[in-house]
């Protein structure tokens, strides 16, 4: 089932004004430490790989605020805004991007491995779709331990075309496991449009193949986002059927920090920009009289105070010791 012409709006989720406030925050909280990582790469403070979220932030907290605080998040490398958006504070993830002791992965995981087991944010993975065959070890043991919980599963449309999405949805059908896969198709794998990597690029609709549900969604919509993946999971919890979620979404900048992006057009860039996730959610707010906008002054200045000294923090925390090279390995 694709997404609805009529367009999913405030009005059609049940989310207290509260909530929604902080759901905003939460977004822009992701686009400023995103942006402020960007800067501290540039510096030569952050080294390595780093994939950034901005843009795709409506799907990251429109999907953790349908789930469950004891449902299992798992995601790709690109993994800083749902990492924030499942409580990981700014200064634990910025001191991992850092490298540093006081990091979120002791500083031995960096941009590509955060982890949070309290938040049951169960990482930041490298390998394209490598994750996916996790998720589903993950569901089975919810299913073994009937312990209600629902598994849910983030990567990016590269990984649709990887033998592991196969057998991970094939066995998740078969075994009737809580996964909710959703597919973050950013329209880019790296600097290849989706249109030139798969034979059909509608990928909701392989959910039939499987025999499960399959939804297509407008990613800068957070309240689209939160209706389906709600739903997904109400399913997932109910019955242990899985589901496949198309989140249509559409990454800002380059796949990583070192993509130029040159195979986009300015102008497809700025019509994607004209549909911002934080612009869709504030217009509503203002509209049904939630927010006003002294409200987002007063947040941005906020956050950037935040984020700011999320820096500071990173800057002034220890390096990992030498003898921790020896900790966390199997010999």
């Amino acid at each position: 089932m694709a997404a609805k012409e009529k367009i999913t709006g405030i009005n059609d989720v049940d989310i207290p004004a509260d909530k929604l406030r902080q759901m905003y925050y939460d977004m822009l909280m992701i686009r400023r430490l995103e942006e402020k990582s960007a800067q501290m790469y540039q510096q030569g403070k952050i080294s390595g790989f780093c994939h950034l979220y901005v843009g795709q932030e409506a799907v990251a907290v429109g999907a953790v605020a349908a789930l469950s605080d004891d449902d299992y998040v798992m995601t790709s490398y690109r993994d800083h805004g749902l990492a924030l958006a499942r409580g990981m504070t700014p200064n634990v993830l910025m001191a991992e991007l850092y490298g540093k002791a006081t990091g979120c992965s002791k500083g031995k995981g960096g941009s590509m491995h955060l982890f949070d087991v309290e938040k049951n944010f169960i990482g930041g993975y490298g390998i394209v779709g490598g994750h996916l065959p996790l998720a589903i070890g993950y569901g089975f043991a919810s299913k073994y331990r009937k312990d209600n919980r629902v598994t849910a599963c983030f990567f990016g449309d590269g990984s649709v075309a990887q033998g592991a999405f196969h057998e991970s949805l094939n066995m998740a059908a078969l075994w009737e496991l809580p996964v909710v896969f959703i597919c973050e198709n950013n329209m880019y794998g790296m600097g290849t449009h989706v249109k030139r990597a798969l034979a059909h690029d509608n990928i909701y609709d392989q959910a039939q193949a499987y025999d499960m549900p399959g939804y297509q969604l407008i990613g800068n919509n957070i309240f689209d986002v939160y209706l389906k993946v709600k739903q997904a999971g109400d399913l997932a919890r109910k019955t242990g059927t899985p589901t496949l979620i198309e989140a249509r979404t559409y990454r800002f900048r380059g796949h990583s920090m070192s993509d130029p992006a040159t195979y986009r057009t300015k102008e497809e860039v700025d019509e994607q920009k004209g549909k911002d996730c934080l612009t869709v959610l504030k217009d509503a707010l203002i509209k049904e009289k939630i927010c006003k906008e002294d409200e987002f002054k007063e947040m941005d200045s906020e956050i950037k105070k935040i984020v700011a000294d999320s820096v500071e923090f990173s800057e002034k925390s220890p390096e990992p010791p030498l003898d921790a090279l020896y900790e966390d390995v199997f010999v």
